[in-house]
């Protein structure tokens, strides 16, 4: 591993039915980094996540936390190592309190006899996932009421409250209203002074405001990397989300124009 570094992806290649959704990724991230992975759709960042935490099986290259190698493991083995992931739909249990699952969340390295027992009080985890999420005055609520924002919110408190150290956050803003995207942005910036945290993430504006730095992928290897001031300037990045021709330019994927046309302008 190289000094520092808390993930390290190298040589990374997924194959689907000849399809090569991830070709050739490099990747390494620090410990204690805020980093965003950006890029149109079918760039390969979803997959890049579902290889790291044991999903996808890759047809090459390694990928190691904390100098161990992740692939072949189980994904519970994974989660056991320190690893957490959101998926774009949140998971909770909605007839649970928020207390309940957080409680239930953080169990998971409890016997399974334990589980069966009442809950009494709430545990240090536990209270500590509620207070950085904002979550503590909602702790009585059943999930299920909760609004979208909220759930978010749950859902990074039940990763928090497992314990990990590095957490995946797969476009953890879509669809939240204008004040729930910045509770986010500051809830994202908190848990990174403890956590080495990657956002997979669409919205420009939420990304210029909170990443530190970017790794910008495209048709499935890594365009550039960079600050988010480097990654705007790119001439390679304009292209890509704007379209911007060049002579030497490779046409932009029919899959990709979506991408291109809700980011036309939000680059530069």
């Amino acid at each position: 591993m190289s000094d520092g570094a808390l993930l390290e992806v190298r040589d990374l290649s997924v194959v689907f039915d000849g399809f090569r959704a991830i070709d050739g990724i490099d990747l390494t991230v620090q410990h204690g980094e805020l980093r965003f992975l950006i890029g149109p759709n079918g760039a390969g960042k979803t997959t890049l996540v579902d290889v790291i935490t044991g999903l996808t099986k890759p047809a090459t290259g390694t990928v190691r936390f904390e100098g161990a190698d992740l692939v072949g493991r189980k994904e519970h083995e994974i989660v056991r190592m320190g690893v957490g992931r959101t998926f774009q739909t949140s998971v909770v249990f909605e007839k649970l309190t928020v207390v309940e699952n957080l409680d239930l969340a953080a169990s998971f390295r409890r016997p399974l006899w334990s589980l069966i027992r009442r809950r009494r009080g709430v545990s240090d985890a536990v209270a500590a996932a509620m207070e950085i999420t904002g979550l503590d005055v909602l702790a009585e609520r059943p999930a299920g009421v909760l609004s979208h924002g909220q759930r978010q919110w749950l859902e990074i408190g039940m990763l928090i409250a497992q314990g990990p150290r590095l957490l995946l956050l797969d476009e953890p803003v879509a669809g939240m209203s204008a004040d729930e995207r910045s509770r986010t942005g500051q809830l994202l910036t908190e848990i990174a002074k403890d956590h080495t945290v990657i956002v997979i993430e669409h919205d420009m504006e939420f990304l210029r405001r909170y990443a530190s730095q970017v790794t910008v992928l495209h048709e499935g290897k890594v365009l550039t990397e960079g600050s988010v001031d480097e990654v705007r300037a790119d001439p390679l990045v304009q292209e890509v989300y704007l379209g911007r021709a060049r002579e030497d330019a490779a046409v932009v994927p029919e899959e990709h124009a979506a991408a291109v046309a809700t980011t036309a302008g939000e680059v530069t």
